[in-house]
């Protein structure tokens, strides 16, 4: 379905997080662009409220169903359109949208994924529950239905730019980039008192607090791992490499059977992959500071250290384990982080409790989402029990 006057029709399920903020950003640079269909957002009714109005949307959706009469009030005179509740952010995803941004945070994502990868649109993914938890089912539904499934993430993004799809075999390696995180020359030791303050402190990125935890853990980029296994089928595992380069300029690179490497390199700026996503297979302009590399001097790598970081050793083996592990390995890390936050358990411990769920759990291989989201609530009802053993 055609947008208005040549306009591209979009959805954005997660209006009011950093990516979805993102993305309206650069949509309201270019009204004339596109036109927004639908805009969601779990609770925050002032800032979905604000968002329909700047950018002239048709329908605004808050998942909470309980504060669907504050958005009503909100709205009130504007023409917009008005829902509450799951099922509505649901309907919001298959709409007819010809692109749609999936920044919906968490398994409750999942389902308005896989709607909108049903109807055949294009799907900005930055969900990335999608893909760890169902990646299988997630792309087994896009080849289906013809959907085109684009990363937002930096480094997926970064790939998919440098990645030949037409000659996938060609490619003989793909290497992940990480910053490394706040602790990335810490000491054991140091990391064993690290506080949450210190942890959420990201060097380059600004992010939320639960992704801030992963990139210290490097849990984040184990879960890259996973995703970037089901979005570029170049193999096994083997086949994906993680390096760790503090400046975050080289967003990740491709490896050729010839010896050539391709890489995407920018300011660290999440509006940069939004918008190829956006404009794709155009390009667009963007308000992003331009690389500098005279400025930037130096692009330094170093091997992660796996004694340090164990996270990224747990997560390349639940992937070759397969079935339901990764989605384990997701529910029981949110789980330990969220504890980490609130000062129950130590910042080592995070991986600690995800490892010993992901041992202790081993569910048959889901074959639908409700199947996911039944392994998600069993791993964190096990690593729930497990917290109280290393409560500090």
């Amino acid at each position: 379905m055609s947008g208005t006057a040549d306009r591209k029709r979009v959805t954005i399920l997660g209006a009011t997080g950093s990516v979805g903020r993102s993305t309206l950003d650069l949509i309201a640079r270019n009204p004339e662009s596109y036109e927004v269909f639908a805009l969601t957002a779990h609770r925050d009714v002032a800032g979905l409220a604000d968002a329909a109005r700047r950018v002239g949307a048709r329908r605004a959706v808050i998942a909470d169903e309980m504060l669907l009469g504050a958005l009503e009030s909100a709205l009130e005179g504007t023409g917009v359109e008005t829902a509450g509740g799951p099922d509505a952010v649901i309907e919001a995803a298959s709409s007819g949208a010809e692109w749609t941004m999936a920044a919906i945070v968490g398994t409750a994502g999942l389902k308005p994924v896989m709607r909108a990868l049903e109807g055949g649109g294009t799907v900005a993914l930055a969900n990335k529950e999608a893909l760890v938890s169902a990646g299988q089912l997630m792309t087994d539904v896009a080849a289906a239905s013809g959907a085109t499934l684009l990363p937002v993430d930096s480094e997926h993004n970064a790939i998919f730019q440098c990645f030949d799809r037409a000659r996938p075999e060609s490619v003989s390696r793909i290497v992940l980039t990480a910053s490394g995180g706040p602790f990335r020359s810490k000491s054991l030791e140091e990391m064993r008192r690290a506080t949450a303050a210190e942890a959420v402190a990201h060097p380059n990125w600004s992010m939320g607090a639960k992704i801030s935890v992963d990139s210290a853990t490097l849990m984040n980029k184990g879960l890259e791992l996973i995703e970037a296994f089901h979005l570029f089928p170049i193999g096994g595992d083997e086949n994906f490499e993680v390096v760790i380069h503090p400046q975050s300029v080289i967003h990740s690179m491709v490896e050729y059977v010839d010896g050539s490497v391709l890489a995407q390199l920018g300011a660290p700026d999440m509006r940069i992959p939004i918008a190829f996503t956006l404009a794709w297979p155009a390009r667009m302009e963007t308000p992003c500071q331009r690389l500098d590399l005279v400025a930037t001097s130096r692009l330094d790598f170093e091997a992660p250290d796996l004694e340090r970081f164990p996270a990224l050793a747990v997560a390349r083996a639940a992937l070759r384990e397969g079935g339901a592990k990764p989605a384990i390995l997701n529910a029981a890390n949110e789980i330990a982080v969220a504890s980490f936050l609130a000062s129950g358990i130590a910042f080592l411990d995070i991986v600690s409790i995800a490892s010993e769920t992901l041992a202790g759990y081993d569910p048959p291989v889901p074959r639908s989402i409700d199947e996911v989201l039944e392994v998600d609530r069993e791993a964190r009802a096990i690593a729930a029990g497990l917290l109280e053993r290393f409560m500090r």
